[in-house]
Parts: C-alpha cells; sequence; structure tokens
C-alpha cells in the first residue's frame, strides 16, 4: 500500500510517499480503507520534534531520541472497513466509518488497522468523508474541555482561537450546550466564526478582549496564545480557564494562578473515548454541528499541507484525500 513515511526529525521534505506492506488486522481488529485523513499542528510538531516551550527533551523521549519509533503520521481517518478480525462484533466489512487514531498514528496511508473497542463508528449520514475526517481531532478535545470547564445553559463562553479545528468545533459545541459564546480570532476569520453561531466576535488583531471589563464563566485557550494575567480578571469568580496548548514557562503560570484564586484551571491531554465520537455523530446527524475545512490535498502533496499547517493561518482544517477515494 501506499503511505506518507518519514524515517528522520526535520521540514516537511523529510516526508516520503513509499510503499509499504499492507496491515494485516488482529482478532479484535479492523482493517479501514481510508479515503481521507488529516494534517494537524500535532502531526508537524511530531515530524519536526518540536514541543512547546521547555517540553523538548519529554517530547523527545516519548517520540524517539535518535528517529521517529512511529514512521507513519496521521490522527484522523475516513474511510471504509475492508476486512475484520475474527473477534469482532461492532462492525462488518464494508460498514462506512471515521475515526481518530489518536497517539497510535498511521492515517496518513491507503490502510491502517484499529482495534473495535477504538475511537472509531459509524460516518455520519450527512456528511461525505471528506467532511467526515475534518470531525475527530478537534470536536473530541472541544468537548472533553468544555465538559471539564462544567459548561452550563445560559454562561458566557469566550473561544480564543476561535477559527481553529479545535475552536470551530468548540464554538458549534458551546452554542449546543446553550452558551453565549464569543469567538476571538484575526480579521479575515471573523465571518466563518460568526457563521459558526457566534453571539460576538472579537478581532484579536484591533481588540484586547481582557482590557473590554467583560466577564466570562468560561474562557477557553485553544492555541495557547491568551494572556493568563488578563484572561484572570476576564474570568468570572469561580470561572474556569481551559488550556490546550502550553509550554513550560505558561504552566508555571496556569498553576500559579490555580493556586491563588478560586479560579479553576483545567489543562492536560484529551481523553478519548469512543461514546464521544458516537455523541458528536449524533449532533452532526442533527444538523448542530458541520465541520470546516480550509483546504483539501492529494496524498502525493502532503508535504505542501504541512507547509500550510506551520504558516497557523488555517481555518478550520486541512484534509488529505487519497487516490483511490472514489466514493462521496
Amino acid at each position: 500500500m501506499k503511505a506518507i513515511v518519514y524515517t528522520k526529525y526535520g521540514p516537511p521534505d523529510v516526508l516520503q510517499l513509499k510503499e509499504v506492506a499492507k496491515p494485516i488486522p488482529k482478532d479484535n481488529e479492523v482493517l479501514v480503507k481510508i479515503f481521507a485523513t488529516t494534517v494537524t499542528k500535532y502531526d508537524c510538531w511530531r515530524r519536526s520534534c518540536t514541543a512547546p516551550t521547555g517540553f523538548w527533551l519529554p517530547n523527545r523521549i516519548a517520540l524517539g531520541l535518535r528517529k521517529p519509533k512511529k514512521i507513519i503520521l496521521g490522527t484522523e481517518l475516513a474511510g471504509e472497513i475492508e476486512s475484520v478480525g475474527k473477534d469482532v462484533k461492532r462492525f462488518k466489512e464494508g460498514d462506512q466509518v471515521f475515526g481518530y487514531p489518536g497517539t497510535s498514528l498511521g492515517a496518513n496511508a491507503e490502510y491502517v488497522c484499529m482495534p473495535e473497542d477504538g475511537v472509531v463508528a459509524i460516518r455520519p449520514a450527512n456528511m461525505t468523508y471528506e467532511e467526515a475526517v475534518a470531525v475527530p481531532q478537534g470536536a473530541l478535545t472541544a468537548l472533553f474541555f468544555l465538559r471539564k470547564g462544567n459548561i452550563q445553559s445560559g454562561q458566557k463562553v469566550l473561544i480564543f482561537g476561535a477559527s481553529g479545528g479545535v475552536g470551530t468545533a468548540a464554538v458549534q459545541l458551546a452554542k449546543h450546550f446553550g452558551a453565549e459564546v464569543t469567538g476571538v480570532c484575526s480579521t479575515t476569520k471573523l465571518e466563518l466564526v460568526k457563521s459558526l453561531g457566534a453571539d460576538k466576535v472579537i478581532d484579536y488583531t484591533k481588540e484586547d478582549f481582557t482590557k473590554s471589563g467583560q466577564t466570562y464563566d468560561i474562557i477557553f485557550d485553544t492555541v495557547g496564545e491568551s494572556s493568563i494575567s488578563g484572561c484572570k480578571s476576564s474570568l468570572k469568580k469561580n470561572g474556569f480557564y481551559l488550556f490546550t496548548t502550553f509550554g513550560l514557562p505558561k504552566l508555571v503560570q496556569i498553576l500559579w494562578l490555580s493556586m491563588t484564586s478560586s479560579k479553576k484551571v483545567i489543562f492536560g491531554l484529551l481523553k478519548e473515548r469512543t461514546e464521544d465520537l458516537i455523541f458528536l455523530k449524533e449532533l452532526i446527524e442533527a444538523g448542530k454541528i458541520k465541520s470546516v475545512i480550509d483546504r483539501r490535498y492529494p496524498l502525493e502533496q502532503i508535504a505542501e499541507a504541512h507547509r500550510y499547517v506551520e504558516t497557523g493561518h488555517k481555518k478550520g482544517n486541512v484534509v488529505i484525500t487519497l487516490e483511490h477515494n472514489n466514493k462521496t
């Protein structure tokens, strides 16, 4: 099968299209023929072996000291089940699915095996493969953190980085939960964030939301760029400050804020669950969530996709389509 392989860390040019052995599913696994996958900032971090400030060494140990432990990237997939292991009960050959291999990776290829109890579900009936693949990572992350922040109907929620993969999902999910949503993004992305249901939008290039005097029940920083001191004053007394990305200096500030105020700070890694993906599928089919796709690239041009994601200017998601994708 064709796969995008990298055997050393470096710029996008280290990614190579290669023929590799097609995987064989174990008794508890399904073999997915992949029609669409994605490139995220996390794929770029892994490829270049970079990490937020202060985490270089643990990141290098985790990924492989001298070279990558896992040579095929890709954390999201949509495709069709080609075969199943003898113990599989949830799925059958021909099922159209979408899923999140997460740290197991391997989705930047024509085929991948996933355990039956992994984060994989039947594709939403009202989405194409390309639309469906743009859901899992961003929406699962947004759902996980908003629930950790105990989101309630009627609350005021601010999403910082509202136009990214996590941010676009967070705006829609917060609206679903009944919140009044303010989205923060750059000038060219304001209309997109409005179209997702945000009640207010703030252009961070022209206005600092922390100086407006407005306070929020939840501030969700999806990009790790907000001012902690400013956000502290913009949070209500028992408000939640949610973080998905941070370096070591910011982590120290976050911990200090948590210890010295009644404001709660939630950070850490996504704990993905199959039932959450199924919940998102139901919301999609009910018309509550749509995916946002900025650009599409064929598998052969994945290096270009990495270059674009690394600019930091993407809106929503960057999707990779595979040659044998002859289905909608």
